[in-house]
């Protein structure tokens, strides 16, 4: 399905906890069938961000809407086809998964007997049928987070809200969230996803918002970052370092400089590196090890984040790719 129609437009929000600025001048928009990344390091923001745009926190200053209407009042339910969870999904301990589902379901619902069934299919399809009678005081953190998708999919969402969904899970668990994350979004729905995680990110979604100490740094496409994105960067152990360094200040496209570990950092696209390695042997220079130090996207990822932004919000500047604005609870 393609993407349709903004299903979030947030514009200008902030946020302040006395004299800490935790958001400012924060934009986001989500479209229908769009898998939306909301990026940044622990602490950036993100977190603060969900609980203002599901209602759960009074923003400062900016709007919000969802599905073209304003978003106004705190500590209200939250409109009809939004769902998801923000830190880790909070439950009854005592009751069972099944009971926990099963109470969400009646109070969000007025089809009572249409509630047995919506559990059910929400258990099977996250993969915790089997333990859906145990009590959730005896679930795993891992399985707590896939309650919480759970209760996610009861609501048949047009937008989700996922808050580091993969954290707590093994690789096979994180695999499943990110198949049905990718669903949702393939079956129309708007998906903004929380991450700090940028392979993920990259992996998953088309759009992102990458914030930074609660402003915006960069806001587009993945493809749009990929090409303010660095050359790719690697680890470079050589016969003669020495020489490496002489043979790589006459060409194009490259650069080389002693590593701060050993060796050498090379910065180059693939072509020219392929050249430069090549040079090497002709030259007598022996390659011993190359490695890939990290993606691209890592890298740019790593350089926006790296710097505190300014303290004043109105001067906040943010890489803007597209034409477009940039962009314990189980929320219900």
């Amino acid at each position: 399905m393609g993407v349709g129609p903004p299903a979030l437009e947030a514009v200008g929000v902030s946020k302040r906890y006395g004299t800490r600025e935790a958001l400012c001048g924060v934009s986001l928009t989500a479209r229908t069938g769009e898998l939306h990344g909301l990026l940044g390091p622990n602490g950036a923001g993100k977190t603060t961000l969900l609980r203002v745009l599901l209602g759960l926190v009074r923003r400062d200053a900016g709007s919000v809407e969802i599905f073209g209407r304003s978003v106004d009042s705190p500590a209200g339910p939250a409109p009809d086809g939004v769902a998801g969870f923000v830190e880790t999904p909070a439950f009854y301990p005592y009751l069972s998964g099944r009971q926990n589902l099963a109470l969400l379901a009646r109070l969000d619902s007025d089809e009572h007997s249409t509630c047995g069934r919506k559990v059910d299919r929400a258990l099977d399809h996250i993969g915790l049928g089997a333990q859906a009678d145990v009590a959730v005081s005896g679930y795993s953190a891992g399985m707590r987070q896939r309650l919480g998708l759970a209760a996610t999919l009861l609501r048949s969402p047009r937008l989700v809200f996922l808050d580091e969904p993969t954290s707590s899970l093994d690789p096979g668990g994180a695999r499943d969230v990110r198949v049905l994350a990718r669903h949702l979004a393939d079956e129309g729905a708007a998906v903004v996803l929380s991450s700090h995680d940028m392979a993920e990110v990259e992996e998953l979604c088309s759009t992102l918002t990458v914030i930074n100490r609660g402003q915006v740094i960069f806001s587009g496409t993945v493809h749009d970052m990929r090409t303010l994105a660095p050359s790719s960067n690697h680890v470079l152990h050589t016969s003669d370092d020495g020489a490496a360094i002489d043979l790589a200040a006459h060409r194009a496209g490259l650069k080389v400089a002693p590593g701060a570990e050993g060796g050498l950092e090379v910065s180059a696209e693939l072509d020219a590196l392929d050249s430069y390695v090549i040079a090497l042997g002709i030259a007598g220079v022996a390659v011993r090890v190359l490695e890939r130090r990290a993606r691209s996207l890592e890298s740019l990822f790593l350089q926006l984040t790296a710097h505190p932004g300014p303290g004043d919000c109105r001067t906040a500047p943010a890489h803007e790719a597209t034409g477009r604005q940039p962009i314990p609870t189980v929320a219900w």
